[in-house]
């Protein structure tokens, strides 16, 4: 038996692995080894959450960014970003679109902008829980004040996706302007846990000066943090961003880390980010295979889709788009798999 098979025995059986450990198998795995890590991911998966995958409807609410991240296209530095703003009566229309279609959580993205104060937020949240109890409403709306996060957890929202990016400090000052710190962005993080929001948080694989280190470090604090939910996705360049001649991140690499995260964080909520999508036209379907169970159709109106690009030749149209939801529904039972109406609440909460 290789020494990768054996280390990745190993996690599955401890739920974790030294740095060097992890760095061994990164930085030096081949398709065996890929193949191996993958199955055992969806057994495991398959063992708390069987063959369900669970529909988030994500409505992207804003392209206006006050951030000026270097690898983001609608970074507050691209002048030639197409900007826009839902209001509350657009969002509620996403909201009932997607309960009709079978969704029972939403997740609610956007940019940090400034114009979406507590109050104006706090409204929209008591009207989609109130209008849909029955349904879980996550957040993804970057850096707030502690005061703002428990304003958003009493009024209704029950997650909130905060991406730690990268574990090792100098790393994330690469991807960000000079100022901004790994430690106020984990800070954050640890904000949301202790108010308790189901927390998710994650990383892009192959971003630029991204090492075997660096994903090391990542699992490592993954382990730390526990979250609920871990997204992650392959790096994915814009032409008006800093990293506009980076290469896209590696497929393979991708899928190594989504069965790492599975054998170690076994019940996570792990979504086949839409990222992977675009840089393969199966990579949905990879991620499930690879030990992923949610999948984030798109219910925010068709004409501003093409306005929230984060990187260049974003999916949403056919399976990332809600309308699609027979086509995912087809896909996931190709593979062996079935789309289920359910919250998707993490197996702990069960």
């Amino acid at each position: 038996m290789n020494r990768n098979i054996t280390l990745l025995q190993k996690l599955e059986q401890n739920r974790s692995l030294s740095k060097e450990e992890f760095m061994e198998i990164i930085g030096n795995f081949d398709q065996d080894d890929l193949t191996y890590a993958r199955e055992r991911a969806r057994e495991i998966r398959e063992k708390i959450y069987g063959k369900a995958i669970f529909i988030r409807g994500l409505i992207e609410l804003t392209s206006y960014c006050a951030c000026d991240c270097l690898y983001c296209g609608i970074r507050s530095g691209n002048m030639n970003a197409k900007r826009y703003r839902l209001t509350k009566e657009e969002v509620l229309e996403c909201c009932k679109k997607g309960y009709d279609l079978g969704f029972r959580t939403y997740v609610v993205q956007g940019g940090e902008d400034p114009y979406f104060t507590d109050e104006i937020l706090v409204d929209m949240i008591q009207e989609i829980k109130k209008s849909y109890p029955d349904c879980a409403l996550t957040l993804s709306l970057g850096e707030r004040s502690h005061d703002s996060y428990e304003k958003l957890y009493d009024a209704g929202a029950d997650r909130y996706l905060l991406r730690h990016e990268t574990a090792m400090p100098e790393h994330y000052r690469k991807l960000h302007p000079k100022g901004e710190e790994l430690s106020v962005r984990l800070a954050h993080i640890n904000d949301l846990k202790k108010i308790g929001y189901a927390v998710g948080t994650g990383f892009m694989v192959g971003s630029p000066f991204q090492t075997p280190e660096c994903l090391a470090m990542d699992m490592l604090l993954l382990k730390e943090l526990n979250p609920e939910m871990v997204g992650i996705g392959p790096f994915v360049p814009h032409h008006d961003s800093e990293f506009r001649d980076y290469p896209s991140g590696s497929v393979d690499l991708t899928l190594m880390m989504l069965s790492l995260i599975r054998l170690m964080l076994p019940e996570s909520l792990i979504p086949a980010t839409t990222s992977l999508g675009t840089v393969d036209g199966k990579g949905r379907e990879k991620g499930i295979l690879s030990g992923a169970n949610v999948v984030m159709p798109n219910l925010s109106p068709k004409d501003v889709r093409s306005k929230y690009l984060l990187y260049d030749n974003k999916a949403f149209t056919g399976s990332e788009a809600a309308e699609s939801l027979s086509m995912l529904k087809s896909n996931m039972f190709d593979i062996g798999f079935h789309v289920v109406v359910d919250r998707g609440d993490p197996a702990a909460v069960k």
